[in-house]
């Protein structure tokens, strides 16, 4: 289903932002194009054709920095511009193999399934109640489980696939209970371990961590280090929160992994690609 375009006063609300010089307007703006790139490649393109010179530069400038034609370029546009957002992230990368990614369509999903929470939460409502709320609706409702019989197959790790099937791998199944959260104005982090990926919940005295892979479980810290064997070793504080790079390069490389042993070697190359810019831009989170 192609992507709805931009109704006339939006973009005279978009017009009238081109060419704000605020560095934080013209991220937001790249943002949002990238958001919601087919229709913004039309309204962009659209003023470049058009008899304003000057919002036809300022368009150009946009479209260039987005490289809306090439969804490879547009996602290492993303990864070089710092400015990490999952959900954005996530739905760049899918467009990478998926070029017709249904942008609204994720989005509407995602809006659906926080939309079910809201009606079942009542406030006042503690973390670990919330944390139940989204497990009933994700794993109950929705059906979202793992997919142990096909763990390796790359469509585990794109988010729009993910929303489709309603199965995926640890890390892609935590994406969509954190944007769901996040719907709810719910803090939750999440938290890559050495073998593993799981959230953690921060807001009370005592942490907790969620397992989407396993059906939402809540684990205490100590049960978390027992189950996953941190004990073991003193080699950096695996508990802690997983800066939203590393969420991102991590998928990126679960995909150089499963397309190599899928014997798609140019898709390995090309996940591998994203890898070193993450890594040239950043250190490497401790593994």
């Amino acid at each position: 289903m192609a992507q709805p375009s931009f109704d006339p006063p939006r973009k005279d609300a978009l017009r009238a932002l081109l060419d704000d010089p605020s560095s934080h307007t013209r991220d937001g703006l790249l943002r949002l194009f990238a958001q919601e790139s087919a229709a913004a490649e039309s309204f962009l393109k659209e003023l470049v054709s058009g008899q304003n010179r000057l919002l036809a530069s300022h368009a150009r400038w946009f479209l260039d920095e987005l490289n809306l034609g090439d969804p490879v370029e547009a996602f290492r546009t993303f990864i070089r511009g710092l400015n990490y957002e999952l959900e954005t992230g996530s739905l760049l990368m899918a467009r990478t193999v998926y070029k017709d990614v249904d942008l609204p369509a994720c989005a509407s999903r995602l809006d659906e399934i926080a939309a079910r929470c809201r009606e079942l939460i009542a406030e006042p409502c503690s973390a670990r109640e919330k944390c139940r709320i989204i497990n009933r609706v994700l794993f109950h409702d929705y059906e979202f489980h793992s997919n142990l019989e096909h763990y390796s197959d790359p469509e585990n790790s794109f988010l729009h696939r993910v929303l489709q099937r309603r199965k995926g791998i640890p890390i892609s199944l935590c994406i969509v209970y954190l944007l769901v959260a996040r719907r709810l104005g719910f803090a939750l982090e999440p938290v890559g371990l050495p073998t593993h990926f799981v959230m953690g919940c921060f807001l009370e005295e005592r942490p907790f961590f969620i397992d989407a892979f396993d059906g939402g479980t809540l684990r205490t810290r100590e049960e978390m280090m027992v189950r996953f064997k941190l004990y073991q070793t003193t080699a950096g504080n695996f508990l802690a929160p997983t800066p939203l790079r590393e969420v991102l390069c991590r998928s990126c490389r679960n995909l150089v992994n499963h397309y190599t042993a899928a014997g798609s070697l140019e898709r390995a190359k090309l996940f591998a690609r994203f890898v070193e810019d993450f890594e040239s831009a950043h250190p490497r989170f401790p593994a």
